[in-house]
C-alpha cells in the first residue's frame, strides 16, 4: 500500500475558484486562508491566478469580479465563516467621546454611515496614549447586529418617538441631554437628505455652534482650536473650503474609509435624566407613497432586475408591481429592447446601492457585477447553477424564472401585502 496522500481534485478546484459558494469553507478546511501559492504534489510551487491582486506574466492584474478589491466583496450564502482576524479593541476609560448620529436607513448602517464611523475613529484614535471612544446614538427600531465591527465603542438607543411626532423634535432634546451628560468633543452626522443634514443643523443651532457642512476630508492642524482642520465642498465654480474642524460636523459619503481592521466593544449605555415629554409644533403624517417605477436606480432600495433569461416580461413587470420593486435590467435585455436604457445596471449603466438586488435570468457579466458590488443583499434566480451571478449571490434559487416569479407573486398576494398587479 502506498503512503502517498490521495488528492481531491474537486476540493482543489473549489479552492482555486474564488467565486464558488463553498470557496471559504474549503480554504478553511485546507488551512490555506487566502493563500496565493502552495506546494503541489510534485514539489513545485503552484500559484493561484484567482487570488486578489494576482499579476499575470504580462504584468496585468487580474480583474476581481466579486468586487473584493474595491471592498465590496460578500461571502456567498452557505459558505462557512472564516475565523475572525480583526483586532479586538476595548476602551475602558475614554479620554473623550466622539458622538455619531447615523441615518440608519431601513434600520441598518448604510455605506454613508460606515464612512462616518470611519471618520469618527480617526478623531478618536489620534492620540494612542489617550484614546477616545466613538459613541453611536441609534434609533430604537434598528436591526444592526455587528455594531462593534463598524468601529463603535459605546451605544445609546433613543426611545421610539410617539406616533405622529416629528422625528427631529423628538431627538433634539435627547441629544441635548447626551451633550450635558457626556460632553462629546465632536458631533458627527451624515450630510444627507435622509435626515442627518436637517438634524445636524438643528443640533448646531441648539448648541450655538457653527457647523461644517459638506466635509469630505479632515487632517491634523496644530493651529486649530481642536487640533484638526477640514476640507468641505464648495459651491459650483468655486474652490473647496478649508477651515478648522468645529464640534458639529456634517460629512459627505466617502469622507473616510470604513473600519475593517478592528472589532470594538459596542457597550450599551443608559441615558439618565432624559426628558419624558417633548413639545412639538409639527405633526408627522408618515412617508408619502412613491411609485417604485419613478425612483432612479441609483436611489432605489429594492431592485428587481431582468436579463437574457427572462422569457415572460409581462410576468416580470407584474412581479415588480406586486413586490413594490424598482425595475432594472442587464445590458443584453436593454440592447434587445425589453427595457429602457436608463434601467441598465452595471459599469456601463448605473452603479446601484440597493439593500436588496433580485437578479432574474442574469448570468453575471463582469460589468454587471461591478455595478452591484455595493448592494447589501443579492438574490439570484437562474437555471445555470454555475454562472457568476449565482456565485456572487447571498441567496440563489435554481429554476425557471417564470414559474418562480409567479409563485412569488402568488405568495405575496396570499399574505395580503401585494400591490395592485392588475
Amino acid at each position: 500500500m502506498t503512503e502517498l496522500k490521495r488528492r481531491n481534485p474537486r476540493l482543489e478546484w473549489i479552492a482555486r475558484n474564488r467565486l464558488h459558494a463553498e470557496h471559504a469553507r474549503v480554504l478553511a478546511t485546507l488551512g490555506r486562508g487566502q493563500a496565493s501559492e502552495w506546494q503541489g504534489p510534485n514539489g513545485l510551487r503552484r500559484r493561484n491566478p484567482h487570488a486578489i491582486g494576482f499579476t499575470g506574466p504580462n504584468g496585468i492584474k487580474r480583474i476581481d469580479r466579486s468586487g473584493a478589491q474595491q471592498g465590496g466583496a460578500r461571502q456567498a450564502s452557505g459558505a462557512a465563516q472564516v475565523p475572525e482576524s480583526r483586532r479586538a479593541v476595548v476602551i475602558e476609560s475614554p479620554a473623550f467621546y466622539v458622538a455619531v448620529v447615523p441615518d440608519m436607513t431601513g434600520g441598518r448602517l448604510s455605506s454613508h454611515d460606515k464612512d462616518l464611523l470611519g471618520l469618527a475613529r480617526q478623531l478618536a484614535d489620534a492620540k494612542g496614549d489617550a484614546p477616545g471612544a466613538v459613541l453611536a446614538i441609534l434609533p430604537a427600531e434598528h436591526r444592526e447586529q455587528q455594531l462593534g465591527d463598524a468601529g463603535i465603542d459605546r451605544v445609546i438607543t433613543l426611545p421610539e418617538a410617539p406616533a405622529g411626532q416629528f422625528a427631529a423634535d423628538h431627538q433634539l432634546p435627547l441629544l441635548e441631554s447626551i451633550e450635558r451628560t457626556f460632553g462629546p468633543r465632536h458631533w458627527l452626522l451624515p450630510d444627507s437628505a435622509l435626515g442627518g443634514a436637517d438634524l445636524g443643523r438643528r443640533l448646531a443651532m441648539r448648541l450655538q455652534e457653527r457647523p461644517a457642512t459638506g466635509v469630505w476630508r479632515i487632517e491634523p492642524d496644530g493651529s486649530a482650536p481642536l487640533g484638526w482642520g477640514c476640507t468641505a465642498r464648495g459651491a459650483a465654480d468655486s474652490l473647496d473650503i478649508q477651515r478648522p474642524l468645529p464640534r458639529v460636523v456634517l460629512a459627505l459619503a466617502e469622507c473616510a474609509e470604513p473600519v475593517d481592521q478592528s472589532r470594538h466593544a459596542a457597550e450599551t449605555l443608559t441615558l439618565e435624566g432624559a426628558p419624558s415629554a417633548f413639545a412639538t409644533r409639527i405633526s408627522d403624517q408618515g412617508a408619502v407613497a412613491v411609485d417604485p417605477a419613478s425612483i432612479a436606480l441609483a436611489e432605489a432600495e429594492f431592485i428587481l432586475s431582468g436579463g437574457n433569461g427572462v422569457r415572460d416580461w409581462e410576468g416580470f413587470h407584474q412581479a415588480a408591481r406586486a413586490l413594490g420593486a424598482t425595475e432594472g435590467a442587464s445590458r443584453v435585455a436593454v440592447d434587445d429592447g425589453f427595457m429602457a436604457r436608463d434601467r441598465q445596471v452595471g459599469a456601463s449603466g448605473t452603479w446601484v446601492t440597493a439593500r436588496v438586488y433580485l437578479a432574474v435570468g442574469i448570468s453575471g457579466a463582469i460589468q454587471h457585477l461591478q455595478g452591484i458590488q455595493s448592494c447589501d443583499k443579492v438574490i439570484a434566480i437562474n437555471m445555470d447553477a454555475g454562472c457568476d451571478m449565482i456565485k456572487r449571490a447571498d441567496l440563489a434559487v435554481i429554476g425557471d424564472s417564470t414559474q418562480i416569479l409567479a409563485a412569488l407573486v402568488a405568495r405575496v398576494q396570499q399574505q395580503g401585502g401585494a400591490r395592485d398587479a392588475a
